[in-house]
């Protein structure tokens, strides 16, 4: 009997290690663990990359590699003569996942569109507070305010009422905090007496599902076989979380893994003359720069600010740092966005000038400023660290003394937004491609309390631009609003605007249909391996 029972369990392994092999499966080297898996509460794109890419769908999104609007979970949208209400149709038959705790008896519907979105706007919202509650997203574009009602029309058409017209309402539903969540998975988990599930182990409509996740090491995604636009070509995919660069290189030369983000600049040419490794690239919506926070002296001196900006010699930090792979930023918006001002004139690098602007606002020399660097690589800068040591340099010579600190990523960004740092290294990349989507989620006051704006900047003249530009909807009359916005930032230099940067992936010779996305994801769903 036993070794009937032996030979039978040697057959179900044998079969079950034979389907694996047979499986196609995908290996991304990540750069980071992600915070959790719900995309309304965490904004960086690591947490995306793993959370609203894989696992979620929104009402509308863009087209794989554009910045083209394309319908989603939406099939088509009406909006009134006066742009104030927008009727979606939604598309019928999308299944949700399931997992361990949770089988769907109801195919997607308007209740999970109105759910996903009330979480965030109303505080009474049995989830609002759940996992911490902070929709920096949704909040950054005052959408709490901006959507005056949400009312499900039937099951399948839900209507959504503005306070006042909003350009750029219907790409900001593409942005990855509009991600749809199943209202009956929360009701499950709510009732269950662990609502945190719904953020740790999400249930989306998306091409893959979550099958596990080990900190720090790695992230297995299952494709969904009743996915609606049809199963994926992968069946699965594996996220091998491996921060360093040169180790991720190591990784894709050896097949141990078949697409890797951000690599060192240093390493590129290597990468071209790899017969195995296709090197991708594609102009990125991004800027990285130095933020100053703006509540905290001497940096609460418009003075000291310009002083410290004049005091940066960019071109060094471009060719030492970027190496070939990016361009001076003078501005917020990069190139590629409309409306960026191309006859901006930045400032000098001029360390004489900054030296005697810093006497004239009084400050001593030798005066410390806490400068922090990001602890991970970012489309927007290489190498964090080299940087803030060249900025470091940059202001000794003008007497300032610069102290490098570093977190970990995620309590790094944590305590930007609680405005705990002087001057920090950050960046976005855009998330739609309207140049609304760079000035109100960093630099409006709203999103100076808590939200993406590391320089705690609050400017009543910038602040009145752009909710103007925000509410026209004319283009032209928006671009000229946009470009008087930008001269008030270079005056008022909130954040020194460093580099754009050109986006770089490394991908095997045996993948197909992989394409750049310029918003900074990584999308799996059109990819084949041969």
């Amino acid at each position: 009997m036993k070794k009937m029972v032996s030979r039978f369990a040697l057959a179900a392994l044998t079969l079950t290690l034979a389907s694996t092999a047979s499986a196609k499966t995908l290996v991304f080297c990540s750069e980071g663990s992600p915070e959790n898996f719900n995309p309304q509460i965490y904004t960086s794109g690591t947490s995306v990359d793993a959370s609203a890419v894989p696992v979620f769908n929104r009402l509308v999104d863009f087209k794989v590699g554009t910045t083209e609007l394309t319908p989603s979970l939406a099939e088509s949208w009406d909006i009134s003569p006066d742009g104030k209400v927008y009727t979606f149709h939604l598309r019928q038959g999308v299944k949700f996942h399931s997992n361990k705790n949770f089988k769907p008896t109801r195919d997607f519907n308007a209740d999970d569109v109105i759910f996903s979105f009330m979480r965030q706007k109303d505080e009474n919202n049995p989830y609002h507070k759940i996992s911490g509650g902070a929709y920096t997203n949704f909040e950054s574009l005052e959408f709490g305010s901006l959507i005056s009602a949400i009312d499900k029309v039937d099951d399948h058409t839900v209507r959504f009422t503005l306070s006042h017209a909003e350009a750029p309402f219907l790409a900001d539903l593409a942005w990855y905090f509009a991600s749809i969540h199943s209202a009956e998975y929360a009701d499950a988990m709510m009732k269950a007496g662990t609502p945190e599930r719904v953020d740790m182990e999400p249930i989306g409509t998306g091409p893959f599902q979550l099958a596990q996740y080990q900190k720090d090491s790695r992230i297995l995604y299952k494709a969904f076989p009743e996915y609606w636009q049809g199963k994926a070509k992968l069946d699965r995919i594996v996220f091998s979380i491996t921060p360093d660069a040169s180790v991720r290189y190591a990784k894709l030369e050896k097949n141990e893994c078949q697409v890797m983000p951000f690599p060192n600049p240093a390493d590129l040419k290597r990468m071209e003359q790899n017969k195995d490794i296709a090197l991708m690239q594609k102009a990125g919506l991004n800027t990285g720069f130095l933020a100053f926070n703006t509540q905290k002296p001497p940096l609460d001196n418009v003075k000291v600010r310009q002083a410290l900006a004049m005091a940066i010699n960019k071109p060094a930090i471009i060719e030492a740092v970027f190496q070939g792979t990016g361009t001076v930023a003078k501005n917020l918006l990069p190139p590629g966005v409309w409306s960026a001002d191309k006859d901006l004139k930045d400032y000098d690098y001029d360390p004489g000038q900054a030296k005697a602007l810093l006497k004239a606002a009084g400050l001593p020399e030798g005066t410390t400023i806490d400068l922090w660097a990001m602890p991970v690589q970012r489309p927007y800068n290489p190498n964090a660290r080299r940087m803030a040591e060249m900025i470091q340099a940059d202001w000794g010579k003008v007497g300032i003394k610069a102290n490098i600190v570093s977190f970990e990523w995620g309590e790094y960004l944590k305590r930007v937004k609680n405005g705990e740092h002087q001057a920090a290294l950050m960046g976005w990349t855009t998330a739609t491609g309207d140049p609304d989507n760079f000035f109100g989620p960093l630099f409006s006051c709203t999103s100076a309390n808590g939200g993406s704006n590391s320089s705690k900047w609050c400017y009543q003249p910038f602040e009145q631009l752009i909710t103007e530009a925000r509410a026209e909807q004319d283009q032209n009359k928006r671009t000229a609003l946009y470009l008087q916005a930008q001269k008030i930032m270079h005056e008022q230099m909130p954040a020194v605007m460093i580099a754009h940067s050109t986006i770089f992936e490394p991908v095997r010779k045996e993948v197909s249909g992989y394409e750049i996305d310029p918003f900074g994801k990584h999308i799996f769903y059109q990819v084949d391996l041969k």
